[in-house]
């Protein structure tokens, strides 16, 4: 038997979290730091799966890497002055979907890259297209091979990267980071149109700048890059996780008494603010912190619809959901960003939630009924994000709620077990047989 989660509900959260630096940053900085024969120094950096699986393969780079996790805010030092390509073709590359980020990476530096196509959670098709499709504007050759049921992809550029117009079919942040990285050591200008505009896109833009890039308009829909001949070392402060800070936030709306979510940036949660003050959550909301006075037995619904930012983030959609089982009146949710993110409410269904989803190729929408007893049961984590969408219902539930498959969890949230049972929380990582 895998490890599992061990939740006991019932119990309010007093105290206070604190939020470690943004995964969705710190990945694709981590990568970004490949891009130079200097040292980067990262502080900030969330002790999670898939940074440290990452750590490893940028290791296999011949990257010298220093860890100093005697704080908070865990520091990582890059010195890459050994760094040599290297095909990435080992299984482990196709673990988490980030790892695409060597792409727009190596091309920069090395003109070339080859790897196996990554993966990640499973949340409906997510193709990389438009990442792969900005190369070729860029002046690349891709080829793609199947071999072993896996897809191998070949990316060269003969004559060198230059400068291109390109306009992104859909605000994608993985594919305008991506160009960004690539374009930053191209010849000429480079313009993105409808480029994403997340505030991880410019924390990696402020960390390329302080690395020599020139960047303009991270943050708009459109970002001009003028290719420069190198990168620099730099240190970078990465931005906090809005995600995780949205999550434990939530958690707080039906759970909290004076629970204070430290170390966040108010404004990248404005999407979800706004809904919970409409509910009614009781929030005081300072320049780095939110407090969740007290608890609440009577909330009401308010329907949301996913979208790019600043829209409400698809990230935390199952864990909304999760809330609204507890609130009163019927809401509906309507997913546009990953079609099979309802996977979780099967398992919100067992534990006695009301929830029917309608699932559609490009669309899906959930109808909850609210006012729900959870009581708890074995479940599953299907993704990141459902996992902690379970935890909740757990820390909500009547009894013992015990959840399998927690990988997912473990790729995502810093010492997710240690800060809740900080607060109050009564839940366990129990390690399988």
């Amino acid at each position: 038997m895998q490890s599992y989660f061990k939740v006991e509900g019932g119990n309010k959260l007093t105290g206070s979290i604190e939020i470690n630096g943004a995964k969705n940053s710190i990945l694709a900085l981590l990568i970004a730091s490949s891009m130079t024969n200097q040292v980067v120094t990262i502080e900030d950096v969330q002790n999670i799966k898939d940074v440290r699986s990452l750590i490893k393969k940028i290791k296999k780079l011949n990257s010298t890497i220093i860890i100093n996790d005697n704080s908070f805010r865990k520091t990582i030092i890059l010195d890459n002055k050994n760094l040599k390509y290297r095909d990435l073709f080992m299984d482990e590359i196709s673990e988490f979907r980030a790892s695409y980020y060597f792409i727009g990476a190596m091309i920069g530096r090395y003109k070339k890259c080859n790897l196996l196509l990554p993966g990640g959670c499973f949340l409906g098709p997510r193709p990389i297209d438009l990442h792969l499709k900005g190369f070729e504007e860029l002046g690349c050759t891709i080829i793609e091979k199947e071999e072993n049921g896996k897809t191998k992809l070949f990316i060269d550029t003969k004559d060198g990267l230059h400068g291109s117009d390109i306009f992104l079919d859909f605000p994608s942040v993985g594919a305008t980071i991506n160009i960004m990285l690539a374009a930053t050591l191209a010849e000429g200008t480079t313009t993105i149109e409808n480029a994403a505009k997340e505030p991880e896109i410019i924390d990696v833009a402020t960390m390329l700048t302080s690395m020599g890039a020139i960047i303009k308009g991270a943050g708009t829909n459109v970002i001009t890059i003028s290719g420069v001949k190198k990168l620099n070392g730099c240190f970078h402060q990465t931005i906090p996780d809005r995600i995780e800070a949205g999550t434990y936030i939530m958690y707080g709306a039906v759970l909290g008494e004076n629970l204070i979510i430290n170390n966040i940036i108010p404004e990248h949660l404005e999407g979800l603010i706004s809904k919970l003050t409409k509910m009614g959550v009781n929030l005081k909301i300072g320049d780095d912190y939110i407090k969740i006075i007290n608890r609440k037995k009577e909330f009401k619904g308010v329907p949301i619809t996913t979208g790019v930012y600043p829209s409400f983030p698809t990230d935390l959609q199952q864990v909304y959901v999760t809330l609204l089982t507890q609130c009163y009146g019927t809401t509906n949710v309507t997913e546009t960003i990953f079609p099979d993110r309802f996977r979780h409410c099967e398992y919100l269904n067992e534990m006695g939630a009301n929830i029917k989803v309608n699932s559609g190729e490009y669309l899906s929408k959930a109808t909850v009924d609210g006012f729900s007893n959870l009581v708890g049961k074995d479940v599953m984590a299907t993704d990141l994000r459902a996992g902690a969408a379970l935890i909740f219902a757990g820390l909500i539930a009547d009894g013992t709620t015990t959840i399998k498959n927690i990988n997912h969890v473990l790729r995502g949230y810093d010492n997710i077990v240690e800060k809740l049972t900080l607060v109050g929380a009564k839940i366990e990582l129990c390690e399988g047989e």
